[in-house]
């Protein structure tokens, strides 16, 4: 153990809690030489946040001084939010007031004291990192004064830009900003980067949200030379397992570029036997590599309406790494063998080399299982396949379903843009051919990650944990309202307890709040280096496999897989077991990034569709319910908000707990049927306004 790990250790069991640097340096029976480096200890480690030092020049771990570590939520209207680190269970957010934040802005990381003779009221002591690098914004000039107007008004009203470092950009102009300087009482300063376009310019508006969130399209030099030079490879047998004799297919939407996976079923005896067979980007991509540093930095791909900002450059995203027909691939391939119930097995996991025969869409399939005539003229030879794939995930679901499955019926927006150039946003629905890929891809997920964690490997599992009890609490008394007992136990929620209230309210007008409610009270999923079991699935182990193109924790896992496969065990606990917790972390940030920024240019999108439909009215669905007004989501997903002001009582009670406005003559609850007019478009809160039609 060197002398900071002793250090921290001695911090962290109390014994050197409150003592200074001298005092310190006694206890530690330090010799005059290693004072000096036991100081550097000390700066570096309150530099990190590990401890900190109060007026008395006395050191402590944050949580023995009662201080607070956790990210700064700020608000436009100037105070802010302390969202603390490792929140307790039953634990809120504290309010930061202006005067308390010392300088901090949204999106740093900072540690903070309770204020005396409050509850949840802090006071910033110490920044430890920048939230915010970058921001876009708005362009302006005032006489001789430069600044931009973020997008994002609670990170600071302006951002001062000297005249040097304007990049020549014109008043109006979105631009990209680098921080530069964080002055305390001030305005930060900063210099233009980028030009993204004129201010109000769709496209430009569109890329300046993709900026918002540090997403490039462009990959550095070296990145692309090794991602060709690796495409270029000639692809061959050697010891990997000959499939390219299995009838192997692709099966994904009309727009796909970058086909992760395929899959290959046959009948043995009684027996079913599915191949999932994965692209084997690992051999491309190696770890350490420039290439490889640039995927983990992104962690995901990101898809937006009419561009893909990909993990990995196109010579392999789109080309060696694309499962494409009548190519041979490297793949990875897990070989599942399941009973005439659909029941798994077996399964074992190879190093392969596939060639599909059929680069198959969701809609071709579907019509395929619907029995269409034309279609399954077209494709003779699938019918065999397709009808034995739909039996086995009939199979396959209804064991899932008798775990404990929750399958919520959430709609998800597909907005794409047709042949004229128009925003098209679709009615959705889920058919059978995605039900086929989903019931395959989660058997073969829970496959790998149980023959993993049965070899004790260093691995990234995906986890969804249990619900929080007080949501669960709340989520029964929302029940109620609707004169549903759900006999729900809040300390102990099993999955199949919420699949059965699903089913209780199968067809109900309270069908889609319920599932929306549901939704609500549920954990998010994340990565992580432990197996806390998918509470959505019923599964109690799972992990992300079946898409290493796009996402780097299957990529992650892959390298693992492979190494055990070579008998490389050691090795491979050595190399992983460090790292696996930090890049689970890492790679769950990358998700969120992505969801948001995909979740704001949907939000642009909706909105100029929706600027053309100004006036009418149409049928929705109360989708949420504030203590300013309700939301209302179309059968397109496309969501507005109707103001308090604009409903017909003078005042409301919001019930937060039971998502519900109840005034004098009229309530109003989340899953209610409305009927709204189309008012307008908010284009600074990124959101549609309605009003009641009826």
């Amino acid at each position: 153990m060197n002398l900071r790990e002793k250090i921290i250790n001695l911090f962290e069991d109390g014994r050197l809690a409150f003592k200074t640097e001298n005092e310190i340096s006694t206890m530690l029976n330090l010799r005059p030489a290693d004072r000096k480096p036991a100081r550097e200890i000390l700066r570096r480690c309150e530099d990190e946040g590990i401890i900190v030092k109060d007026r008395r020049g006395c050191y402590s771990t944050p949580a023995q001084c009662g201080a607070v570590t956790g990210t700064v939520q700020a608000n436009e209207r100037g105070f802010a939010f302390l969202i603390p680190e490792d929140k307790q269970k039953g634990q809120g957010d504290y309010f930061i007031p202006r005067h308390s934040l010392n300088g901090a802005l949204d999106g740093d990381r900072v540690i903070a004291v309770r204020v005396k003779g409050t509850q949840d009221e802090v006071r910033v002591i110490k920044i430890l990192a920048r939230g915010c690098k970058y921001i876009t914004g708005v362009f302006e000039k005032t006489g001789g004064a430069y600044y931009v107007i973020p997008d994002r008004a609670r990170f600071a009203q302006r951002v001062f830009i000297p005249p040097a470092l304007t990049l020549n950009a014109k008043r109006g102009d979105k631009v990209v900003v680098q921080i530069t300087s964080y002055p305390q009482g001030k305005a930060p300063g900063g210099k233009v980067t980028e030009i993204l376009g004129e201010e109000g310019d769709f496209f430009t508006e569109e890329l300046s949200i993709i900026r918002s969130y540090g997403l490039y399209k462009e990959f550095p030099k070296e990145a692309e030379r090794q991602a060709a030079l690796a495409a270029k490879e000639p692809v061959a047998i050697g010891d990997r397992k000959d499939l390219r004799g299995e009838f192997t297919i692709t099966i994904d939407g009309d727009d796909t570029r970058d086909i992760d996976d395929a899959v290959s079923l046959k009948k043995q005896g009684k027996n079913y036997i599915l191949g999932v067979h994965i692209a084997d980007v690992s051999h491309y991509v190696k770890r350490g590599t420039k290439l490889d540093e640039e995927a983990y930095k992104r962690g995901t791909s990101v898809y937006f309406p009419d561009c893909v900002i990909p993990m990995l450059p196109r010579s392999l995203s789109n080309g060696a790494c694309s499962l494409n027909p009548y190519e041979d691939r490297y793949a990875l391939s897990c070989i599942i063998t399941l009973d005439p119930s659909g029941r798994r097995k077996s399964a074992e996991i190879c190093e392969s080399v596939i060639c599909s025969n059929y680069r198959m869409t969701y809609r071709e399939v579907t019509a395929i299982c619907e029995g269409d005539k034309s279609v399954i003229a077209r494709y003779p030879d699938l019918f065999e396949t397709v009808s034995l794939m739909k039996e086995l995930c009939i199979k396959m679901k209804a064991l899932r379903n008798e775990s404990g499955n929750i399958d919520l019926s959430v709609k998800e927006a597909h907005i794409y843009i047709d042949e004229r150039d128009e925003i098209v946003i679709p009615d959705v629905k889920r058919t059978i051919s995605e039900e086929i890929i989903e019931q395959f891809m989660i058997c073969a997920n829970e496959a790998v990650a149980e023959k993993m964690q049965a070899l004790k490997a260093p691995f990234m599992y995906r986890v969804h944990e249990s619900p929080d009890p007080e949501k669960i609490s709340n989520f029964s008394a929302f029940l109620q309202t609707f004169g549903v007992y759900s006999g729900l136990n809040p300390e102990d929620c099993k999955p199949k307890d919420l699949q059965r209230v699903l089913k209780s309210v199968e067809g109900n007008p309270c069908e889609v709040a319920v599932n929306k409610a549901m939704l609500r009270s549920m954990q998010k999923a994340r990565y992580s280096d432990e197996n806390f079991g998918h509470f959505g699935l019923a599964s109690s182990c799972y992990c992300h496999f079946t898409s290493p193109i796009r996402r780097y924790p299957d990529l992650f896992i892959h390298r693992i897989i492979k190494g055990y496969l070579h008998g490389n065990d050691a090795e491979m606990k050595k190399i992983y077991s460090p790292v696996a917790k930090d890049e689970a972390a890492h790679c769950s940030l990358c998700e969120r990034n992505a969801d948001l920024a995909e979740r704001d240019v949907d939000d642009l999108y909706k909105l100029v569709y929706m600027s053309d439909h100004v006036g009418e009215t149409y049928p929705a669905t109360i989708s949420g319910v504030t203590a300013f007004g309700i939301f209302a989501e179309l059968d397109n997903t496309v969501e507005g908000l109707i103001r308090l002001e604009r409903l017909p009582d003078k005042s409301y009670e919001f019930i937060e707990e039971r998502y519900t406005l109840k005034g004098a003559k009229h309530s109003f609850t989340l899953g209610d049927s409305i009927k709204i007019r189309v008012d307008g478009c908010d284009w600074g809160n990124m959101r549609t306004e309605f009003s009641l039609a009826e």
